[in-house]
């Protein structure tokens, strides 16, 4: 179990890493691009296939998060990276934000209600 908990802290230091680095304008604005939707992912508590699906709702975050942040590894320079992990990883020792949290989850639901709305105007036509 404490393995799993050291995963998981690391998983969301590099979440905020590549976080970090998609605000970072010395990074090429393409890598910025993905980024932005990797932590958006990686950071939201809604996922793509819900953790409640036994098997499947765990392989997303076991395979989807790991690949899409390795890639991102190769499209940002080494040493900006480094320098954000670094900031990323002393930001990990402080309390969480509940206001952050907040934001995320406001982000999610204006976004399903927007995809909601548009497809139901699609089919009422």
């Amino acid at each position: 179990m404490q393995r799993l908990k050291a995963i998981a802290q690391s998983l969301k230091v590099e979440a905020h890493t590549v976080w970090l680095c998609a605000r970072d304008k010395d990074v090429p604005w393409p890598a910025r691009l993905f980024g932005l939707a990797i932590a958006a992912y990686a950071l939201s508590p809604i996922d793509l296939i819900p953790d409640f699906i036994p098997v499947l709702g765990l392989l997303d975050d076991v395979i989807l998060v790991p690949t899409a942040l390795w890639l991102f590894l190769r499209l940002v320079p080494a040493p900006i990276y480094a320098r954000n992990r670094a900031l990323a990883l002393a930001a990990s020792t402080r309390p969480i934000s509940r206001a952050g949290a907040t934001a995320i989850i406001l982000i999610w639901l204006i976004t399903l209600a927007g995809t909601a709305l548009a497809l139901h105007q699609s089919f009422v036509r």
